[in-house]
């Protein structure tokens, strides 16, 4: 055995060993002094620190009453309190809830309330607005303040609970379409076949520096990085929350050799003013979803990065998808990460197979048993739907190469993309029907600015009551009391009518091309 396959999970090729608790202990017991994480501006963590604060935090779990099979509900930014919640729900064989900060109003008490916890724990800066939404609505739920929540007593080891590679234990909202966002079941097997994808793809070693910006409440820096890092001994270094103008400083500083990116973290990467030190460095891998051609060509010649790799997959499928190293993306997704899962090309109405080079939907099925989402939560009609004919339909649009490679087209369902989130158009929707003078409103997505398809901008059409004086900067404020910040819409236009169907449901693909129109307001503000 070679030093660096020392600090390899052992169990790494067994699934049956594949269960969060067990590795998170497995390597703190076996490499206790290793250094694995450093957060920028902040201190530094054993494998022991990790254990042991993490003990602590799940005696706190266990004094309130929760036992395994519960979830537990965090609204947490800081990384340092994230991670400990995180590893210590584990430890109880509870089920971790993910809930993304910048949330806010009916949209996140609709999660909330989904979660079906009996406890939410918030970081300090959301407490007073979470209390008084919960107040609001009357929801009957305790909020707790992770400021306020204190042990120096550790959990027993021996009550750390493995469970097994099926037992769900974590979920992530992803947008949704036409109704409400979804919470995505996630099995022990699927979360760290996420970082399995990343170890095997990016031949991730002990002796790397992984370098994540990305937010822990999402799989790509919880799963794909930092647990990628906890099972191979590679060190994390975290930002709190990315900077593009310290990246590269980040990079060299910390001497980083791998890291990930979304499709809008990229561009603004790659449009910081070029420096003497663009490839003083010692990065080696970067994956990016999605990759456009223009970003990968910078990374490459500018910064000199060998290996920049495409990525396609979603919180409910993993990551099917993987550019190959050595290889130039081209824009295009990758080929099968065949070892684990089965990608095809089909007619979205029939669920056919089509051929080669024709445009389809892109369908996805795992090899590996659990090694996919479980359902969504509470919605039981909506895993049927997007699992029928033993296929996930992802509902994006995409075409399969007589190569094998894939190529991301568009969006087949009404979903809007922007700086790397996805946003549902029936929550951007519903935060505008609720302000009285609004009658009919249908949000959907422009190609942003200098974008190859793969970023959006919001737009939101609108009927009103034909006696209102519509202000728009008014109607924004109004709206954006239930929008996340990456929600609110760049464009507004007010309707004479809408165009739709004979049923009544508007043609919002009739909108979509239709474009930013000469009466559409521009929110300068974003």
């Amino acid at each position: 055995m070679n030093e660096q396959s020392l600090f390899l999970y052992p169990n790494i090729k067994d699934p049956f060993h594949w269960r969060v608790s067990e590795i998170i202990l497995n390597q703190s017991l076996n490499h206790p002094d290793l250094k694995i994480i450093k957060f920028i501006d902040g201190p530094e963590w054993t494998f022991n620190d990790l254990k042991i604060k993490s003990l602590k935090k799940a005696n706190i779990l266990k004094k309130i009453g929760l036992k395994k099979g519960d979830t537990l509900t965090v609204f947490i930014q800081d990384p340092k309190e994230f991670i400990l919640y995180w590893v210590a729900a584990n430890f109880l064989g509870l089920i971790f809830v993910a809930l993304n900060t910048a949330i806010k109003g009916n949209g996140l008490l609709h999660q909330i309330k989904t979660s079906k916890s009996k406890f939410v724990i918030v970081e300090n800066q959301f407490y007073d607005e979470i209390s008084e939404l919960i107040k609001d609505k009357h929801v009957e739920i305790v909020i707790l303040n992770c400021k306020e929540l204190f042990s120096e007593t550790l959990l027993n080891q021996n009550e750390v609970i493995f469970g097994k590679l099926s037992d769900n234990v974590c979920v992530m909202f992803t947008s949704g379409t036409s109704g409400p966002s979804k919470g995505v079941m996630m099995p022990n097997a699927h979360c760290v076949l996420f970082a399995i994808g990343t170890i095997e793809n990016y031949n991730l070693k002990n002796h790397h520096n992984f370098y994540i910006s990305l937010p822990l409440f999402h799989a790509n820096g919880l799963f794909m990085q930092l647990l990628a890092c906890l099972m191979t001994g590679a060190k994390a270094i975290i930002r709190n929350k990315f900077s593009a103008s310290s990246w590269l400083n980040d990079i060299r500083k910390y001497r980083i050799t791998h890291t990930n990116m979304l499709g809008a973290i990229a561009a603004f990467v790659v449009s910081q003013p070029p420096s003497k030190h663009d490839k003083d460095h010692e990065l080696i891998v970067i994956g990016s979803a999605p990759l456009p051609n223009e970003p990968e060509r910078i990374f490459r010649e500018r910064f000199g990065v060998k290996d920049v790799l495409p990525l396609y997959g979603m919180t409910e499928v993993n990551i099917p998808i993987y550019g190959l190293k050595n290889e130039i993306g081209g824009g295009k997704c990758g080929k099968v990460y065949e070892k684990y899962f089965e990608v095809e090309i089909r007619d979205p109405d029939q669920d056919t197979p089509i051929q080669d080079g024709m445009v389809g939907e892109i369908m996805v099925r795992p090899k590996q048993p659990f090694g996919f989402m479980s359902g969504y939560m509470g919605m039981p009609e909506k895993t049927i739907e997007s699992w029928r004919n033993f296929w996930f339909h992802t509902g994006d649009a995409g075409i399969r190469e007589a190569s094998g490679h894939f190529v991301f087209v568009d969006r087949i369902k009404d979903c809007i993309r922007r700086r790397g989130e996805n946003i549902s158009s029936y929550e951007v929707e519903q935060a505008f029907l609720e302000i009285p003078y609004i009658t009919e409103a249908a949000a959907y997505a422009i190609p942003a600015d200098g974008g190859d398809g793969m970023e959006d901008e919001v737009m939101v059409a609108l009927m009103t009551n034909r006696d209102v004086t519509i202000n728009f900067q008014d109607l924004i404020n109004l709206a954006k009391r239930n929008l996340a910040k990456f929600s609110i819409p760049k464009y507004i236009r007010i309707m004479e009518e809408f165009p739709k169907t004979q049923t009544g449901k508007i043609q919002k693909n009739k909108l979509r091309e239709e474009g930013v129109t000469v009466d559409a307001w521009q929110n300068k503000n974003i």
